[in-house]
């Protein structure tokens, strides 16, 4: 019988929670204000020249294309985490996102420099993505390896709270913003969200520096000699199947986009409602959320990962009809109750469980390598929804039927690959992405 993997020394949970919490909170600020801009301002400023539905669509293009280099930034970052460790990364992925979105912010208009303006907005654009591709799974590995084994869920989860405070406090700035007038929102106004970004930076950055190293990284990894040259070889030799399918998981994030992005497009350009009951949807439905995070985590903790997974999934997959259905009919509170429900109640099952059950797919050599890659790959095919929406269903007000059997057949795929995967919430921390008990051994004897 194999002997039970020792549990590595615990780091510090709590502090590398925070880190994690914060530093999603702002890189989810910078790039979901991006998001907002892009349904309401973006088409007017940038791409003035086209007619308003294909403006919108145009504008919509570029929030997709920041998922573009997701998968770059992925690899790139993977690559330096899993041989340099985590908390570099985490400061570097910080300081980046905040350069661009400040940068957003001092953009030129169309009307000033003429097709520059886009060519720019698309570069900051992707740099963005770049960023955002290694933040999530650095914020992850960095909670999960400093957390006990029995409450890797929990402690993993403040990742994606940070995600849903971080869209909370993007579409609160937002509100007043898209109160102004128009000539001033459209001059000015729509930059300012952009500009306070630079405080957050500040903030994160005086948090994430002082994070040490997680123990799990420094002893199964430093310590024994396992460090990987080349970390992309060791996973795709011994983890590929692991890498398609949190692929294949990641896909929820379609639920993610389409609520975020599309849903208010088609609300507000299409359907004709006001932006600003639009944007409380957001809020409220964010603050569900971040109560709701946690308590799905816990739960997850108990029960274990693929339950809550799979019925957040098929949740989602049921709830976005009546979402859409509700904007088409112009029922505000339908929206409401429906859109707090979905995206703060249900889709958040899926949220609180994956930043745990994705990484414990992994050794920690490759860990979040494997994580960045496999997330953000699923997360590019997920940004670019809302501009495959736009553009299949059509832009009257019948399109929502088919965007919303469009994402209920996405929510599917990612049940099947959760359901197809290892149970892992019993698993010891030390034998986490072992498939064997030959690879158990291989990573017990590293550390004798």
């Amino acid at each position: 019988m194999a002997p039970r993997p020792e549990s590595p020394v615990v780091g510090k949970p709590r502090k590398a929670a925070l880190a994690a919490w914060i530093g999603s909170a702002l890189e989810y600020y910078d790039f979901f204000i991006y998001g907002t801009a892009a349904a309401l301002v973006f088409g007017k400023i940038f791409f003035p020249a086209s007619s308003p539905a294909a403006g919108t669509l145009l504008a919509l293009s570029t929030f997709g294309v920041g998922y573009v280099s997701r998968p770059l930034g992925a690899i790139l970052l993977g690559h330096l985490g899993d041989r340099f460790g985590r908390k570099r990364v985490l400061v570097l992925t910080l300081l980046l996102m905040g350069l661009c979105t400040v940068g957003v912010g001092c953009l030129p208009s169309y009307h000033s420099v003429g097709v520059t303006a886009p060519v720019l907005l698309v570069a900051l654009r992707l740099l963005q993505g770049l960023s955002a591709g290694g933040e999530q799974a650095s914020a992850n590995s960095m909670s999960l390896e400093h957390a006990p084994e029995h409450r890797r869920a929990y402690y993993t989860s403040f990742t994606l709270s940070g995600t849903q405070a971080g869209q909370i406090i993007a579409t609160a700035v937002f509100l007043p913003v898209a109160a102004l007038p128009p000539a001033d929102l459209l001059s000015w106004g729509w930059r300012i969200p952009f500009w306070c970004s630079a405080v957050m930076v500040l903030v994160g950055y005086l948090i994430r520096r002082t994070l040490e190293e997680t123990p799990v990284f420094e002893q199964e990894v430093v310590e024994s000699g396992k460090v990987a040259r080349l970390p992309l070889v060791v996973l795709f030799r011994d983890h590929w199947a692991d890498v398609l399918r949190v692929v294949m998981a990641a896909l929820i994030a379609s639920v993610s986009t389409i609520f975020t992005v599309y849903a208010l497009s088609y609300a507000v350009n299409t359907v004709g409602l006001a932006r600003t009951p639009m944007l409380w949807v957001g809020v409220l439905a964010n603050v569900a959320a971040i109560v709701s995070i946690p308590l799905w985590a816990k739960l997850a903790d108990r029960v274990g990962r693929k339950p809550l997974f799979i019925a957040g999934s098929l949740g989602c997959a049921v709830l976005i009809f009546p979402y859409l259905g509700a904007i088409a009919a112009g029922s505000y509170p339908w929206i409401f109750v429906v859109g707090i429900v979905l995206f703060g109640v249900v889709y958040t099952a899926t949220n609180a469980v994956w930043p745990a059950f994705y990484g414990e797919m992994f050794t920690a050599r490759v860990r979040l390598s494997g994580t960045a890659i496999g997330t953000q790959i699923g997360f590019a095919i997920s940004g670019f929804l809302p501009t495959i929406a736009a553009a299949v269903a059509g832009s009257g007000k019948g399109a929502w039927l088919g965007v919303s059997i469009f994402t209920a057949g996405l929510c599917l795929v990612t049940v099947i690959a959760v359901a197809t995967g290892r149970e892992t919430f019993r698993v010891p921390t030390a034998a986490l992405g072992c498939t064997s008990t030959v690879d158990v051994h291989r990573e017990v004897g590293a550390r004798a």
